[in-house]
């Protein structure tokens, strides 16, 4: 159980800062730093969690992990449950406290182009994870959350514009219910996050065949 709540304080607060740093700030300067924010609170809840949960805070990670043979498949049901369960409480508590912001507009998302984002950062996510923080080569090492936040931080700078950079099931749940991007889309976001997540694993374990 402390793994399911650290996973669901970890995606609570990574999704409020999303959602106040995207909405807040509207059309400002700030909105500008929004992905380095959010690469940075990724980073601190891994670091604050990596040691009872292993930090994982996204459904395509969870998958990664599970395939990557380092989380049971009884156990990955119910740290997704969390994750998403984190990401719609985070969204109704930024309606509260950005309840006098003004509304945010739905993304029009070009679909080919959005899903294409998604699955590339999303590999890119994970495969990170696999290699900086489940890795034999690079055990106890200290720059796993930098690593990780900074993938996050890099997808978003780079294709934001494209697809809302969510990289993430379960972000992709907190914007759609924030109305960031039209909840119909969810679709869009995680067919190519959980192939992306699959993909990474796959690609971690056949180059890495004496890793299990």
């Amino acid at each position: 159980m402390r793994k399911y709540v650290v996973e669901f304080i970890g995606m609570f607060f990574f999704v409020l800062v999303v959602g106040c740093t995207v909405i807040g700030p509207g059309a400002g300067p700030g909105a500008l730093l929004a992905p380095l924010a959010i690469g940075s609170v990724l980073m601190v809840m891994i670091y604050a969690g990596g040691h009872v949960s292993g930090g994982h805070y996204n459904p395509a990670v969870t998958l990664g992990v599970t395939l990557r043979g380092r989380c049971s498949w009884a156990e990955a049901p119910l740290y997704m449950a969390s994750q998403l369960f984190g990401a719609a409480v985070a969204s109704m508590v930024v309606k509260y406290l950005e309840s006098k912001a003004k509304a945010p507009t739905p993304m029009t998302l070009d679909l080919g182009p959005a899903m294409v984002a998604e699955f590339l950062f999303t590999f890119a996510l994970v495969w990170v994870v696999l290699n900086a923080a489940t890795s034999k080569d690079t055990a106890g090492n200290s720059f796993y959350g930098l690593a990780i936040g900074f993938t996050v931080m890099v997808g978003a700078f780079s294709v934001g514009n494209i697809s809302g950079g969510a990289f993430n099931p379960a972000i992709a749940l907190g914007i759609s219910l924030l109305n960031l991007t039209d909840i119909a889309n969810l679709w869009v976001y995680w067919i190519p996050e959980l192939l992306a997540g699959a993909a990474a694993a796959f690609t971690f374990n056949w180059v890495n065949p004496d890793d299990r």
